[in-house]
């Protein structure tokens, strides 16, 4: 009987293997255009992607605007606050949802 070999754990999958050379050098251009000096200070703008990477279930993005923003100064406080934010949104986007359902069913159980 032959021995069963355990699969071997392989090295983190590439990112952005599955983008187009001229398509990524797009996107990445793009991305340090919104990333550039402006009206918004970089701590913020780390703390908004924070919120948009919990919203768009964005690990790596996660990770990364995570490890930007404290190097940026934000604390503890204001990355929690980014958070609650983001928490607020997810829950009233259940909420609009609702809202079809209520019409669909012509009903008003709490009006």
């Amino acid at each position: 009987m032959a021995e069963k070999k355990e699969p071997q754990q392989s090295e983190k999958w590439p990112s952005y293997s599955m983008v187009e050379p001229r398509m990524r050098k797009i996107y990445f251009n793009f991305y340090r255009e919104t990333y550039k000096s402006s009206t918004i200070d970089r701590k913020t703008k780390e703390l908004i992607a924070i919120a948009a990477s919990l919203g768009f279930k964005c690990e790596g993005c996660l990770e990364g605007h995570l490890e930007k923003a404290l190097k940026h100064g934000a604390t503890k406080e204001e990355i929690s606050e980014a958070v609650a934010i983001a928490m607020g949104v997810g829950a009233a986007s259940v909420v609009d949802q609702t809202d079809h359902i209520a019409e669909k069913l012509q009903t008003r159980n709490f009006e």
